[in-house]
């Protein structure tokens, strides 16, 4: 199991386009991914593979996001989605 920590630097927060754009490089990996909201500790943290949970964790400017990963691949993994949150997903 690889995590690693990061903050989420769109002004809009993750919304509907670069969740799509997570979920798209979530899906890209064979390793079993979580997304949590580390802002928001009262909510479970999510499967980075599916919009639908990565949307109800509500990731707004700021929110501190942990991703963990586990499986073949999982420290590229990580290491990528890490990347694209830092990038500002695309915005």
């Amino acid at each position: 199991m690889y995590t690693r920590d990061t903050t989420v630097i769109n002004p809009h927060g993750i919304h509907a386009r670069p969740a799509s754009t997570f979920v798209k490089e979530a899906s890209r990996w064979r390793s079993n991914i979580q997304i949590a909201n580390l802002s928001q500790p009262d909510k479970k943290p999510a499967n980075a593979k599916s919009i639908i949970t990565v949307l109800t964790l509500g990731m707004s400017l700021g929110s501190k996001v942990s991703i963990t990963a586990e499986g073949a691949d999982e420290q590229e993994a990580v290491d990528a989605l890490i990347a694209l949150i830092d990038s500002g997903l695309g915005e």
